[in-house]
């Protein structure tokens, strides 16, 4: 059994994604992973799996949608484009989030993925005027993070 290019784990971490399985997304992360995205800020190694696997969880049976295109990979990178939809959940607001991620590689998995998002075009579009207000500020951001990584503690300890 050969390999999988690079272009293909991308598109299997999507896949997986779409599907909401985490198992197989968490699979594609090397154990040295490291996240990043505007949301939860910087997770490594299991925690970034963790995340997939909260996320993917709290999702199930709603009205979650996620698509990618755009996917490349030269050398040891990669990236692609791709899009949620969904309704969040401690709103009720209608989000169309639009995320540019890059990748990088190592034995054969993604060793660091970034995700890049407008985050105060999602604020506004999760949380209304509130959002629209705030959404770009540092106060937000770090309000936000404190909130996405309290919400990862506690699904990690009923793991």
């Amino acid at each position: 059994m050969s390999a999988r290019t690079h272009q293909e784990i991308i598109t299997e971490f999507y896949a997986a994604f779409s599907r909401l399985d985490a198992e197989a997304m968490a699979a594609c992360y090397h154990k040295d992973i490291t996240f990043e995205d505007p949301a939860f800020g910087t997770l490594k190694g299991e925690k970034a799996g963790n995340m997939w696997r909260m996320l993917c969880q709290s999702q199930k049976g709603k009205d979650f949608v996620v698509t990618f295109s755009d996917v490349a990979a030269t050398g040891g990178k990669g990236s692609a484009l791709w899009e949620a939809k969904y309704t969040f959940s401690k709103t009720g607001r209608k989000v169309h989030n639009k995320i540019r991620a890059e990748f990088e590689f190592a034995d054969g998995k993604i060793i660091k993925h970034t995700d890049q998002f407008d985050l105060k075009k999602w604020a506004k579009q999760a949380m209304g005027l509130k959002g629209a207000l705030l959404g770009g500020t540092g106060f937000f951001k770090k309000k936000l993070h404190e909130q996405t990584n309290g919400m990862l503690a506690k699904f990690e300890k009923k793991l």
